[in-house]
C-alpha cells in the first residue's frame, strides 16, 4: 500500500494520528497499522473500534487501559475522533496515551479537522503522536496515483492512458475507483496490462480528448491541435478554470525540469508520480528557461482574467495558446483535431 512515511516504518506502537480529507486513504492506512500489529490468533481479545460520535468517554478510557491479552499489542482504532475534541476528559485521555502509551498500546486516532480549526486538541496530538495527514489526491494527480496503487498493490500494470480515461469516466472518487481497476485487472488476466481498450471493453465511455492528453499537448508545444482541442474538451464539461488550474501545475513541472533536469523533478514529485519525470522530462526539452516563464506568467494573468471577466472562458483559453504559438509554440501536428 502506499502508506505515509511517517507510518511506514513504524513499529513501537503508540498513539498514531491520521487526519486529512482523504478518507479512503485514512482507512487505508488504519487497516495496513492493524494488520501490521495485530496478532491473528489473539485478534477478538484485542481488536477495539470505536466510533468517536458514539462511545462513551468513559468506554474510551477503559479500552485505552486495558493490557493486551496474549499477545504483544492491543490495538484501538478511534475513528470520527473530531467528536471528542469539544470534552476536556476525552482529550485528557487521548493526549496523556500519547504522551506517555501505555505497554502494548496502539491507538490509531482517524479524524477530519474541522477546516480553519484552531482547536490546540489537534495541535497538541499532531506533536505527541505519530502523525500523516492525508489530503485528498487532486483530480489531475489522480490517474498517476492509479497506476502506482495498482503497481504497488495489484503488481499489475495500469498504463497512463487508460487510467486517464477511468478517471475521466468516474471522477477522482479513490474508493470507487480502485474497485473498478480491481475488477478490469482481473478482467485482463495475470501478465497482461489494463490499456485503453480493456478499459473499453469494461463499458467504460473513452473521452476523445481529456483534460491530461491536453497538458501533453500544450506541454509538448502543440499548441494547434491544443487550440482544437478546447472545444471538445469545453462540450466535455471542462472549464477553462479547471484546465487553466491543472495546466498551471504542469507547466511549472516543466519548470523544474528545464531548470534541474530529470532528477530534480523526480525530487518534487510525490513517490506515486515519479514514473511521470521521464515524460515531463521529455516535454522540458522543448522549452527555454525564458520560454516556460513567460508561459507560466500568462497563464498566471488568464487565471485572473478568466475570473473576472464576463467574456467565454473557451475564447480566452484559445487566445492565450495562439499567444504561445505566435511566440514559437506551435511544434507539429501528430493527429486530426480532436471530435466529440
Amino acid at each position: 500500500m502506499l502508506l505515509p512515511k511517517a507510518i511506514s516504518g513504524a513499529s513501537g506502537g503508540g498513539v498514531f494520528f491520521l487526519h486529512g480529507e482523504d478518507e479512503y486513504r485514512k482507512a487505508q492506512a488504519a487497516q495496513a497499522l492493524v494488520d501490521r500489529f495485530l496478532d491473528p490468533a489473539t485478534r477478538e481479545f484485542n481488536l477495539d473500534r470505536l466510533e468517536g460520535a458514539e462511545t462513551p468517554v468513559d468506554r474510551l478510557a477503559s479500552v485505552v487501559a486495558t493490557p493486551p491479552m496474549m499477545a504483544d499489542w492491543r490495538v484501538v482504532h478511534l475513528k470520527e475522533a473530531e467528536a471528542f475534541a469539544a470534552s476536556p476528559r476525552a482529550r485528557a485521555v487521548i493526549l496523556e496515551a500519547a504522551k506517555k502509551p501505555p505497554p502494548g498500546l496502539v491507538l490509531i486516532v482517524q479524524a477530519r479537522v474541522p477546516a480553519r480549526s484552531k482547536a490546540r486538541f489537534y495541535k497538541d496530538l499532531a506533536r505527541l503522536a505519530v502523525t500523516a495527514e492525508l489530503k485528498a489526491v487532486p483530480e489531475h494527480e489522480t490517474p498517476a496515483w492509479i497506476v502506482a496503487w495498482a503497481r504497488d498493490e495489484l503488481r499489475a500494470e495500469v498504463r497512463l492512458e487508460a487510467a486517464r480515461a477511468i478517471v475521466a469516466a468516474l471522477g477522482s472518487n479513490l474508493g470507487l475507483l480502485v474497485n473498478e481497476v480491481r475488477k478490469l485487472a482481473e478482467m485482463v488476466g495475470d501478465g497482461a496490462a489494463v490499456d485503453v481498450e480493456a478499459v473499453r471493453k469494461g463499458g467504460y465511455e473513452i473521452l476523445r480528448q481529456d483534460r491530461w492528453a491536453w497538458f501533453d499537448l500544450v506541454g509538448g508545444r502543440r499548441m494547434a491541435d491544443a487550440v482544437d482541442a478546447v472545444p471538445a474538451l469545453v462540450r466535455q464539461g471542462e472549464t477553462a478554470v479547471g484546465l487553466v488550474n491543472g495546466l498551471s501545475v504542469h507547466l511549472l513541472r516543466i519548470g523544474v525540469a528545464v531548470e534541474g533536469g530529470q532528477r530534480a523533478l523526480e525530487a518534487v514529485l510525490p513517490p506515486y508520480q515519479r514514473f511521470l519525470a521521464r515524460r515531463l522530462a521529455g516535454q522540458a526539452r522543448q522549452w527555454d528557461r525564458e520560454g516556460i516563464a513567460a508561459a507560466v506568467r500568462g497563464l498566471r494573468r488568464l487565471d485572473q482574467l478568466l475570473k473576472a471577466s464576463s467574456l467565454p472562458g473557451h475564447g480566452l483559453l484559445e487566445e492565450w495558446l495562439q499567444g504561445l504559438a505566435l511566440s514559437g509554440g506551435t511544434g507539429p501536428r501528430s493527429r486530426p483535431p480532436a471530435t466529440p
